[in-house]
């Protein structure tokens, strides 16, 4: 999704940054500025990425958008919310241990959940590559782009 959104935006191509992949600009011409981190850090730890990147960037929290995974949301299905519960969602928690609290928009992408509870298959099918098909995939990418595009442009016309 981040290359995604790079492209749209006709970003910079990113550099290492943060413990992550880094481009900042314009969502357009003449649009908001924006910037994307790909943070390079196992899932857990992605907010000792994006916490520094936010704090070197001086963002509001309220005008941070994380795209993520969502597995109590069926496949292809793209929700927006800012903050709520974290789900055990171990991404989530280490973001809001990042930026000291839980309060950013969310750009939930559902992923579907397996049939078992068990952690151990849980990790490996969220840690998996997909089983639909690409267009699905690809279809999927392109929502939750759009509903990130939709929520940075509504932000952006916020004083």
């Amino acid at each position: 999704m981040a290359a995604e959104l790079s492209q749209r935006w006709d970003l910079p191509r990113a550099k290492t940054k943060f413990g992550g992949l880094f481009t900042e600009g314009r969502a357009g011409p003449g649009g908001p500025r924006v910037a994307i981190l790909l943070p390079q850090t196992q899932m857990n730890v992605s907010g000792d990425s994006a916490g520094p990147a936010r704090g070197w960037l001086k963002t509001p929290l309220e005008r941070v958008i994380v795209l993520h995974d969502e597995i109590d949301l069926p496949f292809g299905e793209v929700r927006v919310r800012l903050g709520g519960g974290l789900a055990g969602h171990n991404g989530l928690k280490s973001l809001k241990r990042g930026f000291g609290e839980a309060e950013f928009w969310r750009v939930r992408v559902g992923v579907g959940r397996p049939d078992s509870s068990d952690p151990e298959v849980v990790a490996s099918y969220v840690l998996s590559r997909f089983r639909e098909p690409r267009e699905q995939v690809a279809a999927l990418i392109e929502s939750a782009a759009e509903e990130a595009v939709r929520l940075v442009e509504e932000l952006g016309s916020t004083p």
